[in-house]
């Protein structure tokens, strides 16, 4: 009887060992788990950061090189306008007073570089007006594309167009409105450049939550697989991106290219 009692108590003092050794062996599972997991959730808040950080400063750097861009853009178009313009508008009147003390023969040569002339100087004002983003913001964006695209048409292009589908919706930081006019003007100069289109056209689509812009030209093309990533394509994405906008260029060999860019409105 006395064994059987020692027995029994031994059974539950083992029964006791084992439940306190389990509970001991699940405190401590459960304390390294909850450690493992506070020590991924800081890591992985410690790289979202860091992330966030680079983020913020690459797009500093988008900033100030767009910023630098566009001041270098305006001061060029000033000393169009105020230099290389006075300096043509200089020639014309020269050459005005030349053709009346010259023969009729002469005179019609005068007349085709007098022509010439004022076709240039028409050219650098309305280039140097493209340059300026105080002008662009002054007369519009849909205009500002108007006259870039007609400005082109003058020069080698068969037709040029800009077509406007749906209601326009106001732009709530008007400097996007520079920033996508300069990637169109980004598209269009490399069209003119290597393109060797005829034809040009620009769509702007309007809808509730997003400008959806696409602009082609019938040139050459190219295949995209294949081409290297120049600054030009570098420029327009990076541009994109600092207005939160989605980007893409498509293009194969004797289709021309086509950019499309969708810009959040809201």
């Amino acid at each position: 009887m006395v064994q059987t009692s020692e027995r029994l108590a031994s059974t539950a003092s083992e029964r006791y060992l084992l439940i306190y050794m389990i509970a001991v062996l699940v405190i401590v599972t459960s304390l390294v788990v909850i450690f493992f997991i506070v020590f991924l959730k800081r890591k992985n808040n410690l790289l979202l950061e860091r992330i966030k950080q680079q983020q913020a400063f690459e797009e500093e750097i988008v900033k100030a090189q767009t910023e630098t861009q566009e001041q270098t853009l305006k001061n060029i178009g000033w000393e169009l306008h105020d230099n290389i313009g006075q300096l043509l508008s200089f020639a014309s009147m020269q050459l005005s007073i030349l053709k009346m003390e010259v023969d009729d023969v002469v005179k019609e040569k005068f007349t085709d570089t007098t022509n010439a002339l004022k076709e240039s100087l028409a050219e650098v004002r309305q280039l140097s007006k493209t340059l300026n983003n105080e002008v662009i913001l002054n007369i519009g964006f849909e205009k500002s594309i108007t006259n870039e695209l007609d400005r082109l048409k003058k020069l080698k292009f068969t037709s040029a167009e800009l077509k406007i589908v749906g209601n326009k919706v106001a732009f709530e930081n008007k400097k996007h409105e520079i920033i996508i006019f300069r990637i169109l003007q980004e598209f269009l100069s490399n069209s003119v450049k290597y393109s060797e289109a005829k034809n040009l056209s620009i769509v702007l689509e309007y809808k509730p939550e997003y400008l959806i812009i696409t602009a082609k030209d019938d040139g050459i093309g190219f295949n995209i697989n294949e081409v290297e990533t120049g600054s030009g394509l570098i420029n327009m994405m990076s541009r994109a991106k600092l207005i939160n906008g989605t980007l893409g260029l498509s293009s194969k060999p004797n289709e021309g290219v086509t950019l499309t860019l969708n810009y959040p409105l809201n």
